[in-house]
């Protein structure tokens, strides 16, 4: 999954699709691996989708990654609106039980993880992905045929049910 947190087409995907996925990765019926990318701030100025994918990273440490996830898309500002600032991050945090700690808070002020954040803006531009959101399942690129499939969730549940049942032969 290729996504950047200031993205509004990501966004839209968190409340249909991703409404879908976040069950299923949570009960670990099926796996993500996410490239967080943040081109969009250079596209539209700031750096909070940079501060958005560190305070993410920090959410993996304390388990809370997926659920972080859906409350800050969302809360999501507007795409040209540098909102995702250190006290938003952490205001919003509140609303995942557990997330918010002294480590949590420390790792979104001094942004621990920018070394992470580069790398996976870096494996982003490597990947060849046209921009966010993209999926891939099994190594296949959702595209042409089922492009529509992660915007529509009775369709995206269908998917994940087929894929679940057949990992192999779910195209």
């Amino acid at each position: 999954m290729y996504l950047d947190p200031r993205c509004p087409v990501c966004r839209e995907f968190e409340d249909n699709g991703g409404r879908e996925l976040t069950p299923l990765v949570s009960n670990r019926l099926v796996k993500v691996e996410y490239t967080m990318a943040s081109f969009l701030d250079d596209s539209q100025g700031g750096t909070g989708s940079k501060k958005a994918v560190n305070a993410l990273r920090a959410a993996v440490d304390a388990g809370r990654f997926a659920e972080y996830l859906t409350v800050l898309y969302e809360e999501q500002p507007e795409e040209g609106e540098d909102g995702f600032t250190d006290e938003f991050l952490i205001d919003k945090a509140y609303y995942v039980p557990g997330l918010v700690t002294p480590e949590f808070q420390d790792a979104v002020k001094t942004m621990k993880y920018a070394d992470f954040v580069d790398r996976s803006e870096h494996a982003f531009e490597e990947s060849g992905v046209p921009g966010t959101p993209v999926l891939e399942i099994n190594g296949t690129r959702l595209e042409k045929n089922f492009a529509d499939v992660p915007f529509n969730r009775p369709k995206f549940q269908q998917l994940l049910q087929k894929i679940i049942q057949q990992p192999q032969r779910w195209r």
